[in-house]
């Protein structure tokens, strides 16, 4: 079993920056990759970013591309979303999720291809 603890979100202004952090424990985080996911009310989860189980591959939704940066600390086994020049379309619950890819090149990026979720953390951007 996997557990996964999100944290870092908050109510930030638009053009303001967060960064969530995820930390995870279970199993070994370093050989699988991970993602970040967000879903705003009345509205189905979404693909933000994914990052190889080394972090030599990383995967990004448009919509926040050059905006966000995913990244990984394995020493840690912490996994990081920093969110910069935010917009209030940004707004929902970020979810991290750990995969079920071990050691390979693949970015998953559909909710189906991760086994273990967090509970979700809020952010908030106001304009």
């Amino acid at each position: 079993q996997v557990q996964l603890v999100e944290s870092g979100g908050g109510l930030v202004q638009a053009g303001g920056s967060l960064r969530l952090s995820c930390a995870a424990s279970g199993r070994t985080f370093s050989d699988y990759a991970m993602g970040w996911f967000r879903q705003a009310p009345g509205k189905e989860r979404e693909f933000v970013a994914t990052i190889t189980w080394n972090g030599g591959s990383t995967y990004y939704a448009d919509s926040v591309k050059g905006r966000f940066t995913i990244s990984r600390d394995n020493a840690k086994n912490t996994v990081y979303l920093q969110m910069n020049n935010l917009k209030p379309e940004d707004t929902a619950v970020y979810y991290c999720a750990a995969s079920g890819y071990r050691r390979t090149d693949h970015s998953p990026r559909s909710p189906r291809e991760y086994k273990y979720w967090g509970q979700g953390t809020q952010v908030t951007v106001s304009s």
